[in-house]
């Protein structure tokens, strides 16, 4: 009984230092996505990686390029993570994507692949693989695909049901 009133008292303690602490400062490119995710418009944010097999196999002909180009409407953030340092840009231009006004290219200042070290989560969400993709609408998240590479015309369903009004009565 002794032992558990101590460990309550050490779990109290931490609680309230915790509570005084000061928040932690907000990282800027987090803020960036959430305004951009904001709006009212469907926005995907895409976390990938160059080095990524399954990131490059969406850079297909069939893949993002096509998808950016038929939805124009859509916001697509592409955020360059856990890479190691290595500029997306060659890739991405050789994929045919960079210059569409509705897609924003961004780099993680992050770089680490080690576990202990890398990029685990962003927006309050977990971040355990890459590629990951997640719709929102109107800052909420809609639809999160977190573990391999998109099938398109899956996304696009998932695009279209993000735009619509539900009303459930």
């Amino acid at each position: 009984m002794k032992r558990l009133a101590v460990l309550l008292l050490l779990a109290t303690t931490t609680l309230l230092r915790a509570a005084d602490a000061p928040p932690a400062a907000p990282d800027p490119l987090e803020a960036q996505v959430a305004a951009l995710i904001a709006g009212p418009q469907v926005t995907i944010v895409h976390f990938w990686a160059p080095w990524c097999p399954n990131c490059r196999a969406e850079l297909l002909p069939d893949g993002w390029k096509k998808f950016t180009e038929a939805n124009p409407e859509v916001k697509v953030v592409f955020v360059n993570i856990w890479h190691k340092g290595q500029d997306p840009a060659p890739r991405l231009k050789e994929s045919g994507l960079g210059p569409q006004p509705n897609l924003l290219l961004l780099d993680h200042p992050n770089p680490s692949r080690l576990a202990e070290k890398r990029l685990n989560a962003f927006l309050g969400q977990p971040l355990t693989w890459i590629p990951t993709t997640w719709v929102y609408r109107e800052g909420k998240l809609r639809v999160a695909f977190n573990y391999g590479e998109i099938r398109f015309p899956v996304l696009q369903q998932m695009v279209d049901d993000a735009k619509e009004t539900w009303d459930h009565k």
